[in-house]
């Protein structure tokens, strides 16, 4: 299986863009990027501890490759906004792939030259794409936050 992790402002709307895709075989939210080990969403909604709100993607990429999921998280959040998705404004709520090999740092960054190239965007595309560090699964409360809630707010 293969591992994708993406943060693209709230991850409640970032991974429901994931549950039902085929080849995704599990989706989980939580935090990524920061200095603070085991964090808990209160630290990290107040942007001290670094990490941003992130979708662990695992994937099969016989079915599916690394590449779509690009595809996918680039259509469903703005990538041009720094540190912000609507209203919800912090680095926690980053554009970033957190790379889990060579490979996909260079997919990521070749399909973002791609989009530029192609003015995808009225503004210049400000995700990061570096490393992944150690991802924290966020409390049972946020997994598949939109399945447990009928009418849950999040801005993507």
């Amino acid at each position: 299986m293969g591992v994708a992790i993406f943060a693209g402002g709230c991850f409640w709307g970032v991974e429901a863009s994931f549950y039902d895709v085929k080849g995704v075989t599990k989706t989980a939210v939580g935090y990524i990027g920061g200095q603070t080990p085991n964090p808990n969403y209160e630290q990290v909604c107040t942007g001290k501890t670094g990490h941003a709100e992130a979708v662990f993607v695992e994937f099969d990429p016989n079915i599916i490759t690394f590449e779509k999921l690009l595809e996918i998280f680039f259509s469903v959040h703005n990538p041009t906004t720094l540190n912000a998705q609507g209203p919800d404004i912090g680095t926690q709520y980053r554009s970033a792939i957190f790379c889990t090999n060579k490979a996909q740092e260079v997919l990521a960054n070749r399909y973002i030259v791609q989009l530029e190239n192609k003015n995808k965007f009225k503004d210049k595309i400000v995700t990061q794409v570096i490393p992944a560090t150690r991802f924290y699964e966020a409390e049972e409360y946020h997994q598949k936050y939109f399945r447990k809630n009928p009418n849950p707010h999040c801005q993507i």
